[in-house]
């Protein structure tokens, strides 16, 4: 299988592609179900302070696994062949098979999308060590990205996740030098981090969340330090751009809470993959 894999293009990429929509439908469960994961630890914690009784003993078990995934308007358990990626969506006619109630769009979008991503890493790298941290890296980006999306936050535990991974990954392959990875991954906290604060200081708001900062730092573990204003210029510019597309659709004032954890997953996947092309034809120009 292993051999098969490094041998056979087509092989490798049809397996990347079905191994990541299976992966992309246990990301729809990681979206839903982490955010409230982790508010019920906050309120167990607050409660736990405030000397309040706690819920957490009688409150039924919500993790990655149970409950079971069901209809969230009938409450119908959702079987195996329900639950077969993009197929059982398009089987069912995107409705639910007791009581017919929509099935949103966004849990195809996602599984496809997953799939799609992962399939560009592996036909871009290749099959090797560096192709199948990247792909991982895919996956975690595409959960924080509509986690960010919804909450507003990037969970610790998907960020930190993607750093440590990362300094492994550069700490066992010939292809990624440490010293850049680590810098990187310091450069890249310490400069949100300092935008934030002298945002601060000179406004008394706060324009981005500490999750932000984590993001970034992880970023630069995978595409080194040479290459973080890359990161930061298209992150920076696509969420400008859609902001700004966002305040006069919505009729928003300039106050208008914008997610910007989504730009930095965008602009860090196409680093990853194209930083020093990208590099390369910016020197060029000069």
């Amino acid at each position: 299988m292993f051999d098969l894999l490094a041998e056979s293009t087509p092989f490798y990429l049809g397996f990347v592609f079905v191994f990541s929509l299976l992966v992309g439908s246990f990301l729809n469960v990681v979206i839903y179900r982490l955010p409230i994961m982790m508010k019920n630890n906050w309120q167990d914690e607050i409660d736990a302070h405030t000397s309040k009784e706690t819920t957490h003993n009688t409150r039924e078990r919500f993790d990655l696994i149970k409950p079971d995934s069901s209809c969230p308007k009938c409450g119908h358990k959702i079987k195996i062949w329900e639950n077969i990626p993009v197929i059982s969506w398009l089987f069912l006619g995107a409705k639910c098979s007791n009581c017919k109630s929509p099935i949103s769009i966004r849990y195809p979008f996602v599984e496809l999308l997953t799939a799609l991503l992962s399939v560009w890493v592996a036909s871009v790298l290749g099959f090797n060590l560096i192709a199948f941290g990247f792909i991982f890296c895919t996956w975690l980006l595409v959960a924080m990205t509509f986690i960010d999306l919804d909450e507003m936050f990037l969970p610790d535990v998907l960020t930190l996740s993607m750093l440590w991974i990362g300094l492994l990954v550069a700490a066992h392959s010939p292809s990624m030098n440490t010293a850049y990875a680590i810098i990187g991954g310091a450069l890249g906290y310490l400069s949100l981090f300092s935008v934030y604060w002298i945002f601060k200081l000179l406004t008394g708001k706060e324009g981005m969340g500490y999750g932000d900062f984590k993001l970034l730092a992880a970023i630069g573990v995978w595409v080194g330090w040479q290459h973080l204003p890359i990161v930061i210029l298209l992150s920076s510019l696509v969420g400008a751009i859609i902001g700004i597309s966002l305040m006069f659709k919505k009729n928003e004032s300039t106050s208008m809470a914008i997610p910007f954890g989504p730009y930095l997953a965008i602009a860090g996947f196409i680093t990853m993959l194209y930083g020093s092309e990208i590099a390369n034809w910016y020197l060029s120009t000069l």
